[in-house]
């Protein structure tokens, strides 16, 4: 991205609008006086309402703030600014003071058709001030905040826009029509579709507040919304309010209620999987189907798929995706009654996520797999620097995954990331948060309890890490404790971790039962190729380095029913 770009791109805003006049206008600008007139100036509401995002990219958050104890995140991707904008009924002929808190990589705040401001600021936040002068006729405004292509989430706070507010020299209070014939399109188990006819204003529309029961739960510009977040096989109640730039609200459409499909909001209830992770290409890797005729366990996770080029999926990035050992390997696995979900990334190599070029491009290179094998599921497996603490590319993987998931009925999306031991860290929350604005549907979150630092309580800290990514997930998407369970998975590392820590058969046994007891959706560890018996034998590849019998820990997580 260069300075070229940024200001083509504001230069062709500008020229595409006439709707304000520069300081130098005909007509003497009047002052405004000091007075905000936007609304949820600092979203301290816990909604976006009145504000309106692009690509449903917008949320609230309690961290990073400003002032208060919300914010505004806009989580920009390589398609989209992540654009915010609220429009507000001015006075014609008059000069606004603009300003606001920003925080993230090129930030711009303006108003549009006119001026604007930008900063990069990732690690703080910085006031950015605008001043523009309305036309001779103008009688409303829309304000701005956006982020730039790729550069990851942005964040805003305590917008101002000082003026007396009112349009035409006079006050707007005539209400717009209510919306008619509102109606579901369609749902899913976490979402809902909404379409319904345009209301009419003296003035003109600005958006439409979608209700569930008396709960203000998304507001759009245009007569269609998909309401997602939401509980499986639940009954809601909705209906839609218009609402013009003065703020007038519209009375009620119609009601419509939709019970959402069963399922846990995008499959994770009735979603059950034990799958040990199993690696072709390294650690002296065991015949598959001599694992499962001594565990009885069915499914199991196959490591990795990377870019082996031009954003072209193979196994560790250098083996064919079909003809080689890892065919064979899912061959014998399937023709014992098993199956496989590969996985995606992992912590080191060349990874699709981060050189695909778009979301497009990585979920053309996540369907070359998926046909290749006919899959039931695949896994992200989202770490380092490179894919989980980049939230550019977390948001292209996310979207991703939405892209094929949609294309490919039936199928189970899951993403693996690490963990503190009181549960998501900050890159955890937001993906977390990014999958929910993106509306990408994940069936299962799936930590990683282990390499926490050191500690000996790996029971404990893996429970607690699990509440943690409960709590997170109730908060994010709404749910209860049940759905939250439901989408949850647990990969955990058997025997000694790279930093020592040490998870005995007896505690992945209390895991395994904790996992079972609150219905969790998946259960894995790595590796079923060290999951053979070395005591004192270091973290090594092909053994556990404790004492264990042989396909232990595969036999306990074949236990896992959920």
């Amino acid at each position: 991205m260069t300075m070229l770009r940024r200001s083509r791109h504001r230069f062709l805003a500008l020229l595409g609008t006439a709707a304000l006049a520069l300081a130098g206008a005909v007509a003497l600008p009047g002052t405004a006086e000091a007075a905000n007139i936007l609304s949820n100036p600092g979203f301290e509401t816990g909604s976006l309402s009145p504000w309106s995002c692009s690509g449903n990219l917008g949320s609230i958050v309690s961290s990073p703030v400003h002032g208060g104890s919300k914010a505004l995140a806009g989580a920009a991707s390589s398609s989209d600014n992540a654009q915010c904008t609220q429009t507000v009924s001015v006075q014609p002929n008059t000069t606004y003071s603009l300003s606001g808190w920003v925080r993230g990589s090129y930030v711009y705040l303006g108003v549009d058709g006119g001026a604007s401001n930008w900063t990069t600021s990732p690690s703080a936040y910085s006031q950015l001030t605008v001043s523009f002068t309305t036309g001779a006729s103008q009688t409303s405004a829309k304000i701005y905040v956006h982020g730039w292509y790729a550069q990851g989430t942005y964040y805003a706070d305590d917008i101002s826009l000082d003026g007396p507010g009112g349009g035409g020299g006079g006050t707007d209070t005539q209400a717009p029509t209510a919306p008619t014939g509102l109606t579901s399109t369609g749902k899913s188990s976490s979402s809902v579709s909404l379409s319904w006819g345009a209301s009419s204003d003296n003035v003109g529309v600005t958006a439409y507040d979608i209700y569930s029961g008396s709960t203000n739960v998304l507001s759009v510009s245009g007569t269609s919304a998909t309401v997602s977040g939401l509980s499986a096989s639940t009954a809601y109640t909705f209906t839609v309010k218009a609402r013009d730039a003065a703020g007038n609200t519209s009375a009620a459409s119609n009601s419509v209620s939709v019970t959402t499909d069963a399922g846990g909001g995008g499959g994770g209830t009735g979603f059950k999987q034990a799958a040990p992770y199993l690696y072709e290409g390294w650690g002296d890797p065991p015949n598959p189907t001599t694992v499962m005729s001594a565990t009885g366990v069915k499914w199991f996770t196959m490591a990795f798929v990377l870019d082996s080029g031009g954003c072209t999926p193979a196994w560790d990035g250098s083996r064919a995706l079909t003809g080689g050992v890892d065919q064979t390997a899912i061959n014998q696995i399937r023709s014992a009654g098993g199956d496989v979900v590969p996985s995606f990334g992992g912590w080191q190599g060349s990874k699709l996520g981060a050189n695909c070029s778009s979301a497009s491009a990585l979920a053309g290179a996540l369907q070359k797999v998926i046909s290749a094998y006919n899959l039931k599921a695949i896994d992200m497996d989202i770490e380092n620097t490179d894919e989980f603490e980049n939230e550019a590319v977390q948001a292209k993987i996310l979207t991703a995954l939405k892209t094929v998931k949609a294309n490919n009925p039936g199928l189970r999306t899951i993403v693996t990331f690490g963990t503190s031991t009181t549960g998501p860290t900050y890159y955890g929350n937001r993906l977390i948060e990014q999958a929910q604005s993106l509306n990408a549907n994940i069936d299962v979150f799936t930590i990683m309890p282990f390499d926490f630092g050191g500690g000996s309580d790996m029971y404990g800290n893996t429970v607690n890490a699990a509440e943690g990514l409960k709590t997170k997930l109730k908060s994010t998407f709404g749910w209860d404790d049940a759905t939250a369970y439901s989408h949850i998975g647990i990969s955990g590392m058997n025997g000694l971790s790279d930093q020592q820590e040490n998870t005995t058969p007896a505690i992945w046994t209390s895991i395994r039962d904790w996992a079972n007891n609150h219905h969790i959706a998946r259960l894995a560890y790595w590796a079923v190729n060290r999951d053979r018996s070395c005591p004192g034998g270091g973290v090594v590849s092909n053994c556990s380095g404790i004492s264990q019998n042989t396909w232990q820990f595969t036999s306990i997580t074949a236990g896992f029913t959920g």
